[in-house]
């Protein structure tokens, strides 16, 4: 009897191991896209004709690809470093692509691209390039463009405004910051005119109070014959800086012109926003967290948060048994960074013997 019992315990352990290991890599496989960059809707095209080769219109798909991936994830400065990579390179860090709408036009084949780029690929080539990329993160931002003529002495908020006007008119996929404009209200217009003296030194919060937008930039564009000088209040991510540029031989009246200083600003401002968000990679701190064995639901969405997780570089499981489960992280970031993410998600935690606790 002693032995039948001993044979059922044995065989209750068995089984548990078992479906543990099994849940193990159901959920480890679930969330595998978790670990990848997505670029999708880039448009390819090759004219059809005796020696048509559809490779060429694909390889040209996945350097657009790549140049919008580093366009979101990198500065200005960083990404011209890196946007000549050779194409085998660059397919090396290409997980998989699917093509879709395809059809040819008047002897021109087209198509859409979409292409999934292995993250930790993508982060280790930058880490070669000594490039701290950033999490590509979305935002929506008040920006407040306020026009000066030097010339006439005058101010414009709204009419008359090319920058109020055009702004939002010409958007690239792989930009991070949408733009909310003030809308066109007249009293502001009046309270603005009237500190036209002092509009350097203007706080504007009476009129950024009026919108639920804690991010903002006010962008003060003094025209001057053929020289512009802008300056612009940039509060993004609780960080507050100023910039100041000057635009030599400029025309507002030619598209080209004022187009090439539009994509100039917002590329600052761009970059302003991705340097707060930053993921240093010469950061990598070791964490070993430790959770219940039993609590099936929680390992799934610990699994599926580290997977999320773009400042964690790698984890596994270091340990386990019927009890407890030991998985070890490797985190670009700060301590308090990673308790203040885990958070965010609904993880309570404490660390005792260098070992990080899931209550």
């Amino acid at each position: 009897m002693q032995i039948k019992n001993k044979l059922l315990r044995l065989k209750k352990i068995y089984i548990y191991f078992i479906s543990y290991f099994l849940f193990i890599i159901f959920f480890s496989t679930t969330f595998l896209y978790a670990n990848t960059f997505k670029v999708s809707d880039i448009k390819i095209s090759e004219p059809f004709v005796l020696n048509f080769n559809k490779s060429k219109a694909i390889d040209n798909g996945f350097i657009s690809a790549f140049f919008n991936l580093i366009s979101m994830i990198t500065t200005s400065d960083d990404r011209d470093k890196i946007k000549k990579t050779p194409l085998r390179e660059l397919k090396r860090m290409i997980d998989s692509f699917t093509i879709s709408n395809e059809r040819f036009i008047d002897g021109v084949y087209f198509a859409k691209l979409e292409v999934t780029f292995d993250k930790k690929n993508v982060l280790l080539f930058l880490e070669k390039k000594n490039i701290f990329p950033s999490i590509p993160i979305r935002n929506k931002v008040l920006l407040v463009p306020i026009l000066v003529d030097l010339e006439f002495d005058n101010i414009y908020l709204f009419t008359e405004n090319i920058f109020y006007q055009q702004w939002n008119d010409k958007t690239q996929n792989y930009h991070l910051l949408d733009y909310l404009l003030p809308s066109e209200d007249l009293e502001d217009l009046i309270f603005i005119q009237k500190n036209y003296e002092s509009i350097e030194d203007y706080d504007f919060k009476d009129l950024i109070k009026k919108y639920d937008l804690e991010d903002y930039i006010i962008t003060i564009i003094f025209k001057n014959k053929s020289e512009l000088k802008v300056l612009s209040k940039i509060n993004l991510n609780n960080s507050f800086k100023i910039d100041n540029r000057t635009f030599k031989k400029t025309n507002l009246n030619n598209k080209e012109n004022f187009e090439i200083i539009l994509e100039k600003l917002k590329n600052i401002y761009e970059n302003n926003w991705k340097k707060n968000n930053q993921i240093n990679t010469s950061i990598k701190l070791p964490l070993t967290i430790l959770i219940s064995s039993k609590e099936y639901r929680k390992i799934q969405a610990l699994e599926k948060t580290l997977n999320n997780l773009d400042l964690i570089s790698n984890f596994h499981i270091l340990k386990f048994d019927n009890e407890n489960t030991l998985f070890r992280i490797i985190y670009n970031g700060s301590p308090k960074t990673f308790l203040n993410d885990m958070k965010k998600r609904n993880f309570d935690l404490v660390v005792e013997n260098n070992i990080w606790i899931i209550k």
